[in-house]
């Protein structure tokens, strides 16, 4: 079957609302495993979480007579990489569950209109911490940059709930959300990009393991947005918002588990 025929011919089967519910409940169950998991089978690695300030450099200073401002760095905390690796875990799961149980009425009901807050907050929370992690480990320590990148990632996610509500009335005003979106979405890996050419020209270098991350982490959010910018553009089977949930589900649970367990294999193994 050629991609153009996946796209263009119409949906056969429509997938039914319990067995989203089923499947979310699986899921719900696989990301509190995969969560308990890291923070038991996972070393203590804390990285450094600073913040920058302006001080006085006195031996400057009264070698020249005046007053010379000089940058400097303090620790604020240290932070275990295995937990902020097992948040983004945990926040799936609740989320699955939760769809599945207490907020399943409120869910099916937004799916009937093609429409699903709970999914862009769910992503929003879980793709700025996957941001934060990634972050640490191409050397970011600064407490203002990993809040930037946390924030863009969310503000980009958040942006979704608008696009489906402006797919149903304005094309125009879908697109102009839809190209901020992406904006907002690709400066923090643009911020871990230069991190990572940084440390390559100028230091040690960052790991075989970290650079794999990186690349299959923004392959999978992209084949996530692509999911979503189909099923906004109604394509062959994505004319059923069932089916592009579906695919969804599919994509978050390969994405959060790839992202887990490479970073587990590469820097949280005893």
């Amino acid at each position: 079957m050629s991609v153009l025929t996946i796209f263009t011919e119409k949906p056969r089967k429509k997938i039914k609302v319990e067995t989203m519910r089923r499947l979310n409940l699986w899921l719900g169950g696989l990301f509190a495993l995969q969560a308990i998991a890291i923070l038991i089978l996972s070393a203590n690695r804390p990285f450094m979480v600073t913040t920058n300030f302006l001080g006085v450099d006195t031996l400057l200073s009264q070698a020249q007579g005046h007053t010379v401002l000089a940058l400097g760095t303090r620790n604020l905390f240290d932070l275990n990489l295995a937990y902020v690796v097992a948040a983004v875990l945990l926040v799936s799961a609740v989320t699955h569950v939760l769809v599945a149980t207490k907020l399943r009425g409120f869910y099916e009901k937004n799916l009937k209109k093609s429409q699903n807050v709970i999914r862009w907050i769910e992503l929003a929370l879980v793709g700025g911490l996957a941001l934060v992690a990634i972050g640490m480990l191409v050397g970011v320590q600064d407490v203002s940059t990993l809040i930037l990148l946390f924030g863009l990632m969310a503000v980009s996610s958040l942006l979704g709930i608008i696009m489906e509500t402006q797919n149903q009335a304005s094309q125009l005003s879908h697109w102009v959300t839809c190209a901020i979106s992406c904006l907002a979405g690709a400066l923090p890996w643009l911020a871990v990009v230069i991190y990572a050419v940084s440390d390559h020209l100028y230091g040690a270098g960052v790991p075989a393991h970290v650079t794999w991350l990186i690349g299959s982490v923004f392959v999978l959010m992209l084949l996530i947005v692509a999911n979503a910018c189909v099923s906004m553009r109604k394509l062959g089977h994505w004319a059923d918002y069932m089916h592009a949930e579906f695919v969804y589900l599919i994509l978050i649970f390969v994405m959060e588990s790839a992202f887990a367990w490479q970073i587990f294999a590469g820097s949280l193994r005893p």
